[in-house]
């Protein structure tokens, strides 16, 4: 099961995970792009954070070493733009969701999202071929 319950989502954050959720295609300044959103526990509660980067059309699924098309994460590739902090796992889960498209059937854990992405490629393929 690729899906994490809301329970075994507060559970890998518990545990130190993160987690993470695919969003889609999007464009960025006329260039392809994919954004996902992820949750990683730090010291003091949880970084709810945006990734935006260019799609590389399945050339290899490691989400984080992609280009970042914001400006702001150029320096800090893999880090996406912070949306916030929560001291806890289901405000941190609750912040994602209500500021992004996140739903809460969608959760992985971290990595997981780039089989998400190319599910994605794949599915665009076949539409186009």
């Amino acid at each position: 099961m690729r899906y994490l319950t809301r329970r075994f989502a507060v559970g890998a954050l518990r545990r130190g995970a993160a987690i993470e959720q695919f969003l889609g295609g999007v464009e960025v300044a006329g260039v392809a792009a994919i954004r996902w959103v992820e949750i990683r526990p730090t010291g003091e509660g949880y970084r709810v954070s945006l990734h935006a980067a260019q799609d590389l059309d399945g050339q290899h699924a490691d989400l984080a070493n992609f280009p970042p098309l914001d400006p702001a994460n150029d320096e800090c590739v893999g880090q996406g733009r912070e949306l916030g902090r929560a001291a806890d796992e289901l405000e941190a889960i609750e912040l994602a969701e209500r500021v992004t498209d996140a739903v809460a059937d969608r959760w992985v854990n971290y990595a997981v999202a780039a089989e998400e992405y190319l599910d994605y490629v794949h599915a665009r393929r076949k539409t186009a071929g």
